[in-house]
């Protein structure tokens, strides 16, 4: 070890923490309470006093709240969004044009992708999947598509693509930034959209090939058969035990099937007296979000546009949905009742934010008494005073047990992203993942907005839903009416092709 780099008791309490929250996240475990534990002896390691050793329970989980509320704010704002789109229909004639195009399984298979990237990017893969598996994935079946492989192009394209880069929203990058020491949280979401497209694209077009061979002419005996399978979300969950994410998927679904056009217009038919309202937030809501992202990428080419720093960019987007929330609630219940509506929304969507993201909240606190950024407020150390940054020190201290090979490091960290996301979260081990970017970066001289990309993208992809069966797969493998261990197979291969690829792109472009 480095003989300048003092290590003490707290240092090696916090590498036991790490060690057994990773080896927690590998058995299916939750980290919760791995993580509240580890925090106290830390805490207690570092100042000898058991009152802030207990006291360190409630100040990390205060301090991770204070740094991601930000986050909580804004899923619960676009929630509140889709929730009053839905009360108008217009969640289902925003997708509903693309129907018309699906004129076989093969172009189906690349409709079900695109529309689901583009709702997930907006809305999260969690709401978007009933939706795109209610209004199109029945029309990509009759057309030819075999439900694997449409439960495919859904997952590659919204738990992978879009949530592993989750650009508009912005939840992953900013965790990934804050864990690894404040970097800019545009610059990991930058480099993780072009990871994702990396490998979205690879995954994509490897599991095409794969099950093209499979595509038959197209026949609405296809989707009488598939609606006659009982292997659905209902069986998916209890087959596997409740899991959170999957049952807030089935919480966010019609109530009815939607798989012929005389069932959709059904559906529609609830909100007729509506409809000038629900055709006119089809059209704004996509438009409006579309000036937005126009807004946050036009920087990079003109300076006529200032650039939006720090969290402007999800102010922007949360204000939008806020604002489009309130049109569309008072569009389909009048001025009166939009004022009791809307809190109503905004309630409903604290709760799935909370459902959703809560648990991080105790995890990203311990990964956070290890920076010397967020430590201080944990760990009651007065302003002024000197603050432990005790991963650091922990890398600097073994520097020379790190790989000279930026490619070695990258490998590294993509593979502790996916070794945490073995918990079948997929966000639980970004500030593991950031927190070591941070650290790792300086180092090996690789960019460390890159390193917190990759390992959001092992991180994700392994656990928000694309390798592993117990995640919300789950969700994705009930509305199809696949079995969920099947379908996570089918998808391993072409997955981890696609981050092998990430990598070596990460380290030829950001690579020093």
């Amino acid at each position: 070890m480095d003989p300048s780099v003092s290590i003490g008791p707290a240092h090696w309490a916090y590498l036991a923490g790490v060690l057994v929250i990773i080896l927690t996240m590998a058995f299916r475990a939750n980290v919760v309470v791995p993580s509240i534990l580890a925090t106290v002896v830390v805490a207690f390691a570092w100042s000898g006093s058991a009152i802030t050793g207990i006291g360190s329970i409630f100040s990390a989980s205060m301090v991770a709240a204070k740094e991601l509320f930000n986050i909580f704010l804004i899923i619960a704002l676009m929630t509140a969004l889709l929730n009053a789109l839905k009360d108008l229909g217009s969640d289902i004639r925003m997708v509903k044009p693309f129907r018309a195009v699906m004129k076989n399984g093969h172009v189906a298979y690349f409709i079900l992708a695109l529309v689901t990237y583009l709702i997930s990017l907006f809305f999260w893969p969690t709401p978007a999947v009933p939706l795109v598996a209610a209004v199109l994935l029945p029309a990509a079946i009759a057309a030819g598509l075999p439900p694997i492989a449409g439960a495919m192009a859904i997952a590659i394209a919204g738990q992978g693509m879009a949530l592993s880069s989750d650009y508009v929203i912005g939840v992953a990058p900013g965790i990934s930034a804050k864990a690894a020491g404040g970097i800019s949280a545009v610059a990991v979401a930058d480099k993780a959209l072009l990871l994702s497209w990396v490998v979205g694209m690879i995954a994509l077009f490897l599991s095409y090939f794969k099950v093209r061979k499979l595509i038959v002419p197209s026949d609405n005996a296809l989707l009488e058969r598939w609606e006659l399978n009982p292997v659905g979300i209902n069986a998916q969950i209890e087959g596997a035990g409740a899991f959170d994410k999957a049952e807030i998927a089935k919480g966010t679904a019609h109530d009815s099937d939607l798989g012929t056009n005389s069932e959709l217009e059904a559906e529609l038919r609830k909100t007729q007296p509506l409809a000038s309202a629900s055709k006119l937030f089809a059209v704004v809501t996509p438009l409006a979000f579309l000036v937005v992202i126009l807004v946050m990428v036009a920087p990079k080419f003109t300076t006529a546009v200032p650039e939006l720093k720090g969290g402007d960019a999800a102010m922007l987007i949360g204000g939008v949905a806020a604002l489009l929330m309130i049109w569309a609630t008072t569009a389909a219940r009048g001025f009166r009742k939009m004022l009791d509506g809307a809190a109503d929304h905004v309630t409903d969507g604290f709760v799935f934010a909370f459902k959703a993201m809560g648990a991080v909240l105790p995890i990203a606190g311990f990964f956070f008494i290890g920076s010397h950024e967020t430590a201080g407020p944990i760990l009651g150390i007065a302003a002024g005073q000197p603050v432990p940054d005790l991963l650091f020190e922990l890398v600097k201290a073994s520097q020379h047990l790190i790989p000279d090979s930026q490619l070695l490091v990258s490998f590294g960290v993509l593979l502790m992203g996916m070794i945490t996301g073995i918990d079948g979260s997929g966000f639980a081990g970004l500030p593991l993942t950031g927190t070591l970017s941070g650290a790792l970066g300086p180092a090996s001289g690789m960019d460390v907005s890159a390193l917190a990309a990759l390992g959001q993208m092992g991180a994700v992809w392994t656990g928000g839903g694309t390798l592993i069966a117990w995640s919300s797969l789950i969700a994705v493998a009930g509305f199809a009416r696949v079995n969920v261990l099947e379908l996570a197979r089918a998808l391993l291969v072409p997955v981890v092709l696609g981050l092998i690829a990430a990598v070596f792109t990460a380290v030829a472009l950001w690579g020093s």
